[in-house]
């Protein structure tokens, strides 16, 4: 074998070992981090999970509003990348506990029950106006001693929150915002930020505000993180007199 042919077949082999190393850590670096997403989701390969929807308000009996089916995909997406299997459900139909698989309940207290339900029991230091008449305070978030008002197209609050209770138990995905469109802001917020996430709080449980700003003229894109509530949120708030009324003013 003459030198030149030798030295052919040292670089075919050499580029050939390089390339099925090269292969190797990248499978090895996608496993890795597909099992990260898993556990942050409480999703392992053909998991259940559940989507609760909720209802537009004012609108018809099985109405959902186009942002909400917006934020159904996003979440889709996610439970389809963990090779998990998702069950969508009606927020009036959701009659079941929570932490026997994980579950993304999605809309305000205003039209999903579970919501509701979610944020008296796991979350009860954050109160939302769910009035339907016109005021200043109209869908506002009271989170601890703190209020976020609503402004309509150009300052809108959702909060993002992971919660879980008992150990091994799937955890709970709640996003709650004052306005359809900041629910799937929410949603688009986790789908490109849960490996930070899972990073900064682990399996703990937490509870973001985030600030949807101008979505009147950037939709669900421009999202900011005004701060971790989860203390605040955790802490039930004191119960008003029942016989009190509103300062004037």
């Amino acid at each position: 074998m003459s030198d030149d042919l030798r030295n052919i077949l040292l670089g075919v082999t050499a580029a050939g070992l390089s390339a099925i190393i090269g292969w190797l850590a990248r499978t090895y670096l996608w496993r890795r981090r597909l099992r990260r997403k898993q556990a942050f989701f409480g999703m392992p390969k053909n998991a259940e999970s559940l989507l609760v929807v909720n209802r537009e308000p004012g609108g018809s009996d099985s109405a959902v509003h186009r942002f909400d089916v917006f934020a159904l995909l996003e979440l889709s997406a996610l439970v389809k990348e963990c090779g998990a299997h998702a069950q969508i459900l009606s927020h009036d139909v959701a009659q079941q506990g929570f932490g026997e698989r994980t579950e993304f309940c999605v809309g305000g207290p205003g039209s999903n029950r579970r919501m509701t339900a979610h944020l008296q029991s796991l979350l009860p230091g954050i109160r939302i106006n769910v009035d339907v008449d016109p005021s200043p305070d109209r869908g506002a978030f009271q989170i601890g001693t703190e209020r976020y008002r609503l402004e309509p197209g150009i300052a809108e609050y959702v909060l993002l929150a992971r919660l879980t209770v008992g150990d091994g138990a799937r955890p709970v995905f709640l996003f709650c915002g004052q306005r359809a469109i900041t629910n799937q802001a929410a949603t688009r917020y986790l789908a490109r930020n849960h490996e930070k996430l899972a990073r900064k709080h682990g399996d703990r449980s937490f509870c973001l505000l985030l600030k949807v700003v101008n979505s009147q003229a950037y939709g669900p894109d421009v999202v900011e993180l005004v701060a971790d509530v989860t203390r605040a949120a955790q802490t039930p708030l004191p119960v008003p007199p029942r016989n009190s009324h509103r300062a004037a003013g």
